[in-house]
């Protein structure tokens, strides 16, 4: 069984073991600068062994002889003064716990009340604790991708949902991170042309109470109780999830893709004060968490909490974790989810704040990508284009922008243009190269882009809170008929899917082809619908998983082709902002645009060359448009002879992409 060996080092944090004297020592380190006391508490085989722990500053820690793998671990925190919320009858999980036992049950208040500190029973039986892993895993022959900023095309998924519904994917492991890995998605991903995947949160998280209540499960993991664990349920092999976790990086790795993940560092699953405690509350409640002068949280994350990174210890911890999942499970990089937080001191946003310094002066960080979502819900929390330079920023005007353009009447030509080239009115300061820009149309919190064309309205009925949660300002458009699905042996129907088609490339080929980084939505380049939700994070259910039987094989190749072009053209694979140089703008008559052109609100329509060789027709209005092209010689795109476009009787909605020919000729009038 278990022996104390000795107390123990102060470091590193959490649980490791090393060999000492022909033995296997585990140290135990955990800081808590309010505790009176602290006992390790050891399980196997369901009984319990406790261990005083000493302390050094406040770190405390105990060495101990004889614990394998599988055994569990958790601890006991006694504070006998106003400073803290402990209770010694409710273990407290370890921040740096590398996997937990099991999900708590907190489905009705009387589930719940065992996890409040305020209640006076022993919680041994059902609280989550920390398990010893198997760390080791063999990375021979893995090498990082390292994929220029420029050449980047981001994929967001969830792990899930990608493959749950994929009958070309081996049953068993549909759903998980062995599917990921298998070479019909590998295949998949190749043929598309993406080069880093970006998963939703794959740390391990919990369902909230509102959600157990209704029988529902959060399905995008933005609820976080252990950073350094790995979700499991994403595991096809239950017994070795890590494992698998780190084969699906390895096999990707070795296709040439990218995987970033998207983290959770703002907030806990702790939620409010009054709310079950697991961790952090129970250990160190006002060195993790932001409070107001009275002592209440402060939650501008619309979480019920907001963790204060200002502080040493949160940013060890941060900066641990982030290396932890680099070095030992080799991923590519980060985004950081209401990522202002990471730069909350006072707790007002500082764009020099010390975690940002931190992180620049980490070697291991700077070689991977991090992205941040610049804003969260609190004071001056909007902050796009205020990140330090080695960031990529999701650029929420790029979207908007873009969605005015092509699906309302409002959208302009000077707006369009500014996205298009890459946002330099937000971002071309300070040093910020054009990947500062992270364009995106869709992801996983709005509508898909299918459901973008289909829907004026949200439909988040399925969520439970009568269709008031979710984003209002989607910019959507139905095309004359609210849902998704159609009946195309109908004329009207299918005249209406053809204009959502149309509608649907345009904004494509404007996120495809623009300066920046383009995200994609997994999904959406093959017409995956949600239904019209768009706040589906408590949908684990075919409202969210991606519709493989509806697949799109027409918007799928063009999503295809328009990211192969991308990789073809000089101007879109170089760091670098746009200039005279390389980018002309042209009005629809072939002619540079004048100021009148760039404020004519019913035009909708431009011209776009880029190196000379490649001209983007843009026409955003349903109805006709004829476009004089500069002089020379062009072909579309997709053309297989060097046959010259003469005319093109074509009506509505285009983003037609046009190729320079070697002659020069006279201007050609091509209709779209």
């Amino acid at each position: 069984m278990f022996s104390f060996y000795n107390n123990g080092k102060s470091s590193p944090m959490g649980y490791s073991q090393t060999l000492e004297n022909g033995l296997k020592i585990s140290n135990f380190a955990l800081f808590s600068s309010v505790a009176d006391a602290i006992e390790l508490c050891l399980f196997r085989d369901g009984k319990e062994s406790r261990f005083a722990m000493r302390r050094t500053d406040d770190i405390w820690h105990v060495a101990i002889e004889g614990v394998e793998l599988n055994d569990e671990y958790a601890f006991r925190i006694t504070g006998k003064n106003d400073r803290t919320l402990a209770n010694p009858q409710k273990l407290m999980l370890d921040p740096y716990a590398k996997a937990v036992t099991h999900k708590p049950d907190l489905s009705s208040p009387e589930a719940r009340s065992i996890f409040l500190l305020n209640d006076g029973r022993d919680n041994a039986a059902v609280a989550p604790k920390g398990r010893m892993v198997d760390e080791s895993f063999d990375w021979n022959g893995d090498c990082k991708p390292s994929i220029p900023w420029a050449q980047t095309i981001v994929y967001e998924l969830n792990v899930k949902g990608f493959s749950q519904l994929n009958s070309r994917i081996p049953e068993n492991i549909r759903g998980t991170y062995a599917a990921l890995a298998h070479p019909e998605n590998i295949a998949y991903f190749k043929s598309l042309g993406i080069t880093s995947l970006e998963l939703l949160p794959v740390n391990f998280f919990i369902d909230e109470p509102h959600l157990q209540e209704k029988g529902l499960r959060n399905y995008w993991g933005y609820n976080p109780l252990a950073m350094f664990a790995l979700e499991p349920s994403y595991a096809s092999d239950q017994k070795q999830p890590l494992n698998e976790f780190k084969s699906m990086v390895k096999a990707l790795h070795q296709a040439g893709i990218e995987v970033i993940l998207d983290v959770v560092f703002n907030h806990t699953a702790e939620s409010e004060k009054s709310f079950p405690t697991f961790c952090q509350r129970g250990i160190d409640d006002k060195t993790y968490y932001w409070q107001n002068e009275h002592g209440d949280y402060i939650n501008w994350t619309g979480c019920g909490n907001m963790l204060n990174l200002a502080n040493d210890v949160t940013r060890k911890w941060v900066l641990d974790c982030l290396r932890y999942w680099v070095t030992e499970c080799h991923v590519d990089g980060f985004r950081f989810d209401l990522a202002t937080v990471l730069g909350r001191e006072t707790p007002d946003f500082n764009p020099n704040a010390k975690l940002f310094a931190e992180m620049e002066q980490d070697d291991v960080l700077q070689q991977i990508k991090l992205i941040a979502e610049p804003w969260d819900i609190g004071h001056y929390g909007y902050q796009v284009g205020y990140f330090p330079a080695y960031f990529s920023q999701w650029n929420d005007r790029f979207r908007d922008d873009m969605c005015r353009f092509w699906l309302w009447q409002s959208g302009e030509v000077g707006a369009f243009a500014e996205r298009f080239a890459g946002s330099s009115d937000i971002f071309k300061r300070e040093g910020r190269l054009p990947h500062g820009s992270l364009n995106f149309i869709t992801a996983h919190d709005g509508f898909t882009l299918r459901d973008l064309v289909s829907y004026n309205h949200k439909h988040n009925d399925a969520n439970g809170e009568e269709n008031r949660d979710g984003r209002n300002e989607n910019y959507s458009y139905n095309h004359g008929i609210e849902g998704s699905q159609l009946d195309l042996s109908d004329e009207w129907q299918s005249a209406v899917e053809n204009n959502r088609v149309l509608s649907e490339k345009g904004l494509l080929g404007s996120l495809l082809l623009a300066n920046g980084v383009p995200m994609l939505l997994a999904g959406d380049e093959f017409g995956n619908s949600q239904y019209g939700n768009n706040n589906a994070y408590c949908q684990d259910n075919e409202i969210t998983w991606l519709k493989w039987n509806d697949f799109n094989q027409t918007l799928f190749d063009f999503t295809k082709q328009t990211i192969a072009l991308r990789k073809k053209i000089q101007s879109l694979q170089q760091e670098a902002w746009w200039s005279d140089e390389n980018v002309e703008w042209l009005n629809t008559g072939g002619n540079p645009m004048t100021l009148d052109d760039w404020h004519n609100r019913e035009s909708k329509a431009l011209q776009v060359m880029l190196d000379g060789k490649y001209l983007f027709l843009i026409n955003a209005k349903t109805e006709p448009q004829s476009f004089y092209l500069p002089n020379g010689k062009w072909k579309k795109i997709a053309e297989t002879e060097n046959s010259v476009i003469q005319q093109c009787d074509v009506s509505g909605i285009a983003f037609e992409v046009l190729e320079h020919m070697d002659d020069e000729n006279d201007g050609v009038c091509y209709e779209k």
